[in-house]
């Protein structure tokens, strides 16, 4: 419970970049936040002022975390229910909560749930364990090949996620492996999209919402690569349907703080992919280029304060995922970014670099699409390859 004549604290379970660019909108609300790191080298443990070290597979860690939040959130989505569970029933307020949570823990209760109010989703099928082969069988037979086989838990940037061409014996032996090593298995039909979409919105505990403009993500090798805002050449009747379809599942779900679902958009219309209830790699073009960045809108949120303008501020960003690559001294190559385009927005998140690595984003905006994305590859591509890069490599 809050004290007159202090601010409510916010704890974030979790120390990556999400929570150190949640600590800078922070410092503009007046908000303390503490984290949970893993480590002192944590992206957020590194600029956080209020941080404590801990595992967020503790139950103990987590206890001691929550002593003195009024409210506590994530940074991510692996925090064993059952421990969100017991904070709950400690007395902790949890934004979102655990029920809801779940939604973006296990994709198949996603499924389920979401197919169960109508939203539209891929056709889907879980595996069990004594005949898996058999269920991918009979599920190939209604959707045909091929087949992407997902872990329930877990997975991201391309991970826990793999296509099956054909149901033979090397698909066997992964399915095999796989449920050898504990993971539980779904399947869904694979979709011909034409493109990935994302909308963002946020959800109040008093019902509020605020939606963001509808976004293009591009992926390669599983890694989200740019996002573009808003989405070219979306269609204002299907931007408008993906917003009131994001609102809808926050609301059925019940979630408070942000939810980021992802999309893909058929010639027939959108089916949803995946959900995250936290602040999202399609949302960092908000830090410049909306009214209200998403991690100041996540803050205002879980702490039920108005939400902010979700009005973009140019008619288009683009923003650019930075990459580890050969060479570990980033800095003048910062400066050549800097110099070349005073404009062009950087940000790093405080990671060793490592070949491929996700280390920070770039973010333009401008009138013309076209020269902002070129303005945007060229940064993120310069900061990863340097005076190297070569025109074929500013959009790889």
């Amino acid at each position: 419970m809050r004290e007159p004549g202090r601010m409510p604290v916010v704890g974030m379970i979790g120390g990556g970049q999400l929570a150190r660019m949640t600590q800078q909108a922070a410092i503009g609300l007046g908000t303390p936040l503490r984290v949970l790191a893993a480590s002192p080298q944590d992206s957020a443990a590194l600029v956080c002022a209020d941080v404590r070290i801990g595992e967020h597979t503790s139950a103990a860690d987590l206890r001691s975390f929550a002593k003195g939040c009024d409210v506590v959130t994530f940074d991510h989505e692996h925090v064993p229910p059952a421990l969100i569970e017991e904070l709950e029933s400690a007395g902790t307020i949890c934004r979102p909560g655990s029920a809801a949570l779940l939604h973006a823990q296990d994709k198949l209760v996603m499924r389920e749930r979401l197919s169960a109010i109508g939203a539209p989703c891929p056709r889907y099928a879980p595996l069990p364990a004594d005949d898996p082969m058999a269920a991918l069988r009979a599920f190939a037979d209604q959707v045909g090949l091929p087949l992407v086989l997902k872990a329930t838990r877990g997975g991201y940037d391309g991970k826990g996620l793999w296509i099956l061409d054909d149901l033979d014996a090397g698909a066997a032996a992964l399915v095999e492996r796989l449920l050898g090593e504990g993971v539980a298995l779904m399947a869904e039909e694979h979709v011909p999209f034409r493109r990935e979409l994302a909308a963002l919105v946020a959800r109040s505990p008093h019902g509020q919402g605020a939606a963001y403009p509808v976004v293009e993500t591009v992926q390669r090798d599983g890694i989200c690569h740019e996002v573009i805002a808003p989405a070219p050449g979306l269609e204002e009747e299907r931007a408008v349907q993906a917003q009131r379809l994001a609102l809808e599942i926050a609301e059925r779900l019940g979630v408070t703080g942000l939810l980021a679902v992802e999309l893909f958009e058929l010639e027939s219309g959108l089916v949803v992919n995946e959900l995250a209830m936290r602040p999202h790699n399609s949302g960092h073009w908000t830090i410049e280029g909306a009214r209200t960045s998403q991690f100041e809108q996540h803050l205002r949120a879980v702490l039920d304060l108005p939400l902010g303008s979700a009005e973009p501020t140019a008619r288009h960003v683009v923003m650019a995922n930075v990459l580890g690559g050969d060479d570990a001294d980033i800095y003048p190559r910062y400066i050549h970014v800097m110099a070349r385009d005073p404009a062009v927005k950087v940000h790093f998140y405080g990671k060793q670099v490592r070949l491929g690595r996700k280390i920070g984003h770039v973010t333009a905006l401008g009138d013309d699409l076209e020269e902002t994305l070129e303005r945007a590859r060229h940064a993120a591509a310069y900061l990863r390859w340097g005076p190297a890069l070569g025109p074929a490599e500013e959009g790889r």
